[in-house]
């Protein structure tokens, strides 16, 4: 994005009296920076907005890759959300410490994952674990190591619809892995776990048709499950593009993540959501290059750089700002007029992709009424709690 030839406007008395500013926060003085600040009463809207999205509730399975808090998960389960999917261990265990009765670890254990997972299952009675295959030959690992332990896992077969990640083609083969799966004593075999994560195109339209297609085998094989079997597998399905489509499935468990704290790339790549933003990069102002070069305290560090410079972070209260290099501690962008910033002038950066961002900190900053109101950990960006 280009900057205006006009003269940049910032935070000032002006601008706090004329613009919508929810994100300003009184006491900065208190928040060294970079940090990342977190809005709860946002967050409490766009859950309820989750849920007006969806005839049942109970469908709803977020994932928490993009908080990996309790305090967030907290207000999920106060709200009524049972059920939740994670990528790691330490993620499930964090939900398991909050008590959350439905725990889907969305990855399938090999190594000492799985003997990690058997000893979630063993000190976290309270919480129902599952996890995901995608061949016989860990399946049945998992179900000796299940019998060595006196246990039954609850198992998703991983299906690859397009995202070519992981996953068995729906088919032949992967009736084949279901019926496996059925006869293993051990294994409890609950349904099929969707990712459709390579749909992202903007237009809604093209967006629903690519959707429909990816999804058609599976439909297909579960028509052919109900027949061989008489059985209606469970399916766990979609990210944040394709949510509003799988919503309109009765049976199937929705698993957006990025909804709670919303970024700027589903902002613009997915307009039709109306989540409202509840995290955001606290920045300062450290130096002056040149007359229309500034400095900022924004690295690597700070913010996922997985995207192109000018796709990491925009500036809300300086919209006009152009991103022109990043280092490990240092953001430099350009102004294209004259400016009137001052060495720590604060700006609020909405990231791109806020779930990598959020895993660059230890604990996030809450605000409320425009005040620092306390700290959450981020518990689960280490690899390991306690298991």
């Amino acid at each position: 994005m280009k900057p205006s030839q006009t003269k940049l406007t910032y935070i000032n008395e002006i601008d706090m009296q004329q613009a919508d500013r929810w994100y300003v926060i009184e006491n900065t003085d208190i928040i060294d920076s970079p940090a990342l600040v977190v809005y709860p009463e946002r967050m409490k809207e766009n859950i309820r907005l989750l849920k007006s999205m969806i005839d049942d509730p109970d469908r709803l399975r977020p994932h928490v890759k993009t908080h990996k808090s309790k305090e967030v998960t907290r207000l999920m389960l106060e709200a009524g959300i049972q059920k939740f999917k994670c990528a790691t261990i330490a993620e499930a265990e964090m939900l398991a410490m909050c008590e959350a009765p439905d725990v889907l670890l969305a990855y399938q254990p090999v190594g000492p994952k799985l003997m990690r997972l058997v000893s979630l299952i063993k000190q976290y009675p309270v919480t129902q674990f599952s996890c995901l295959t995608d061949n016989s030959e860990v399946a049945t690992q998992m179900a000796e190591v299940a019998r060595e332990n006196s246990l039954v896992i609850s198992v998703y077969i991983d299906l690859n619809v397009g995202m070519n990640r992981t996953g068995i083609v729906p088919g032949s083969a992967a009736m084949a892995l279901y019926e496996h799966c059925l006869q293993l004593n051990g294994i409890q075999l609950l349904g099929l776990h969707v990712y459709d994560g390579h749909i992202h195109e903007i237009n809604f339209e093209k967006r629903t048709q690519e959707y429909q297609a990816s999804f058609a085998p599976v439909e297909q094989m579960v028509q052919e499950l109900k027949e061989k079997f008489s059985i209606a597998p469970q399916i766990i399905a979609g990210g944040s593009p394709t949510f509003p489509m799988h919503a309109k499935r009765p049976a199937v468990q929705c698993s957006p993540g990025t909804f709670i704290y919303w970024d700027k790339g589903y902002q613009d790549s997915i307009p039709e959501q109306h989540f409202l933003p509840a995290a955001l990069l606290l920045t300062r102002v450290i130096s002056f290059p040149d007359k229309t070069k500034i400095c900022l305290d924004l690295g690597h560090k700070a913010v996922s750089a997985e995207n192109p410079l000018h796709y990491r972070v925009f500036f809300l209260n300086a919209p006009d700002l152009e991103v022109i290099s990043q280092s490990e501690e240092h953001l430099v962008v350009e102004a294209s007029a004259p400016h009137n910033l001052k060495i720590g002038d604060i700006l609020y950066g909405l990231p791109y992709h806020i779930c990598p961002t959020c895993n660059l900190y230890d604990s996030v900053t809450a605000i409320e009424e425009g005040a620092v109101t306390g700290s959450w950990k981020v518990i689960a960006r280490d690899r390991k709690i306690s298991i």
